[in-house]
């Protein structure tokens, strides 16, 4: 079985549409959430991974946005932009996005679980070692994937051995790939990468593929049209900072 992995696509049809073509044939897609917020395509993209994703996990921008929660605690970029999707969304979007279910989620088949945040706490943000102690000691499942952070990679225990997954490329302008072997020995957080914002440094969209005959994952990171991205932020009245960190991967 082979699952295409992504998260926080942001409201980005460029990144999303990028991420599928690398993908090509798969047997899941597993949606780890804020499909919504900060991009300008939001009916276009909850209408693309409502078409093709088998598992949805709901991210902290999909709850403000659809109006389950309160948008005080966002930032005032990420509140102009969670309220104006909330106005952009068609009623079957937001309908759809209300519906997202929390994490963990636990696909058929398989040990892994599904998160957006953390495994214990669907807002944590899972960025380094201390972070991510509690939740790899206490996951019943030996892998588990996440979102929230837009930073590529994750954290390996072995015994009493940790540290941090970093993929490594060579370039920042082509679509590249770095393959994961899991180990059976080992407990694994892994975060995908955002597939509409990275905040890694790196402007390119990022996903993974979980392939359990080779129990590989394998990351991607892959150019998109992101002057085109841009211009519909711009275009949106949204904040010009929403369009120019696109650019950085920040």
């Amino acid at each position: 079985m082979r699952a295409l992995v992504l998260s926080d696509i942001h409201g980005s049809l460029e990144g999303l549409e990028a991420v599928l073509e690398a993908a090509g044939a798969v047997d899941r897609v597993w949606d780890l959430g804020d499909v919504v917020g900060y991009g300008a395509s939001p009916n276009d993209v909850v209408e693309k991974i409502r078409a093709v994703g088998s598992l949805h996990v709901r991210g902290n921008h999909d709850r403000v946005a659809a109006g389950l929660t309160s948008s005080l605690n966002f930032n005032p970029i990420a509140r102009a932009a969670a309220l104006w999707t909330q106005e952009a969304l068609s009623p079957s979007n937001i309908d759809w996005v209300r519906a997202m279910p929390q994490g963990p989620i636990y696909p058929e088949g398989v040990a892994v679980a599904c998160v957006h945040g953390s495994p214990l706490d669907e807002d944590d943000y899972i960025l380094n070692v201390r972070d991510a102690w509690a939740p790899l000691q206490q996951m019943q499942q030996p892998l588990t994937f996440f979102g929230h952070t837009h930073v590529q990679g994750g954290f390996i225990q072995q015994g009493t051995a940790w540290r941090e997954l970093i993929p490594e490329y060579r370039s920042r302008e082509v679509a590249e790939t770095w393959v994961l072997k899991l180990d059976p020995e080992c407990r694994y957080l892994i975060n995908p990468g955002s597939a509409g914002q990275p905040r890694d440094g790196d402007w390119r969209v990022a996903c993974a593929i979980y392939d359990t005959d080779e129990a590989t994952v394998t990351f991607h990171r892959l150019p998109y049209d992101i002057i085109k991205a841009q211009g519909k932020i711009l275009m949106a009245g949204l904040p010009d900072r929403l369009a120019i960190r696109l650019r950085d991967g920040k």
